[in-house]
């Protein structure tokens, strides 16, 4: 039941983290645009580019995870 549940939560393709990197990079730009709003001029840019670019970094170690998985296998 339980190894059912778990893998609801496991990615396996390719398609399924450029899906997570949408919704991630979605999230990020609406915290860009409150940053903007609170902090006008070069600090809310900043902030904005900072959460932009963690998205993109983490979009882009969750697909060498998946080369990486399945070059080795899921151990």
């Amino acid at each position: 039941m339980f190894e059912k549940i778990r893998r609801l939560f496991v990615i396996k393709t390719k398609f399924e983290v450029y899906l997570i990197t949408y919704a991630l990079a979605l999230g990020a730009c609406e915290r860009g645009k409150l940053y903007l709003d609170q902090y006008p001029g070069y600090g809310g840019w900043l902030l904005f580019v900072a959460c932009t670019g963690a998205v993109f970094m983490a979009g882009a170690k969750m697909l060498d995870a998946i080369d990486y998985q399945q070059a080795y296998g899921p151990d």
